[in-house]
């Protein structure tokens, strides 16, 4: 199989700014390419599953189209007691995320798989974030959300920027799991496959 180069580049499975920008950091060459997996949520499905399943489908969907490349896929689960969160999308949805995750402690669950579908190789990782949730009032999500309008993150906001304020604690690994793509977990899919970072 190929090694990542600029004439094979990985296809990182995804539309999401955010992944593309923290996988530009590790500087290898790759294109993203928006995936269209069905995102379902299956029926009691818990969120680490999800999370796992889901970046593999992502990859999957890319990898049969482009058999001889490495492709990788991420998915981000936010669990909330026994809620799942994804994107708000508006910010109505985006207040309700916060105030039922104000006071409390919330997992940002990372999946990644990277996948060479011609060779059958297969690598994955998972990545769990705890956030304490300082006890919020609601004047100060709804500062936060006019401030910040974090619709398209599951979670309803940004750790890496005003977002620190609404959090009493992270508990983390790695720092970019909870922006959306653990950058850690990923050089080590890299490594495990030969591949060099620049």
């Amino acid at each position: 199989m190929p090694p990542i180069s600029a004439t094979h580049p990985l296809i990182l499975a995804s539309g999401s700014r955010y992944r593309a920008g923290l996988l530009a950091r590790l500087g290898l060459p790759f294109v993203a390419m928006p995936s269209d997996a069905d995102e379902s949520r299956l029926s009691d499905e818990a969120p680490q599953a999800l999370a796992e399943r889901l970046a593999l489908a992502k990859a999957r969907v890319l990898s049969t189209r482009h058999r001889e490349r490495w492709v990788l896929g991420s998915d981000q689960v936010v669990a909330c007691g026994s809620r799942v969160l994804g994107k708000p999308g508006t910010r109505e949805a985006a207040i309700e995320q916060l105030g039922a995750q104000s006071g409390r402690r919330v997992e940002f669950i990372t999946a990644v798989a990277l996948v060479h579908e011609a060779s059958g190789a297969v690598h994955r990782h998972v990545d769990v974030t705890c956030v304490r949730f300082r006890t919020l009032t609601p004047a100060e999500i709804e500062r936060y959300v006019d401030a910040e309008p974090a619709f398209d993150c599951a979670g309803s906001f940004k750790s890496e920027g005003l977002g620190i304020a609404l959090v009493e604690a992270i508990d983390s690994e790695d720092a970019t799991g909870l922006v959306g793509l653990p950058l850690i977990a990923v050089r080590r899919l890299l490594a495990k496959i030969g591949q060099p970072l620049p």
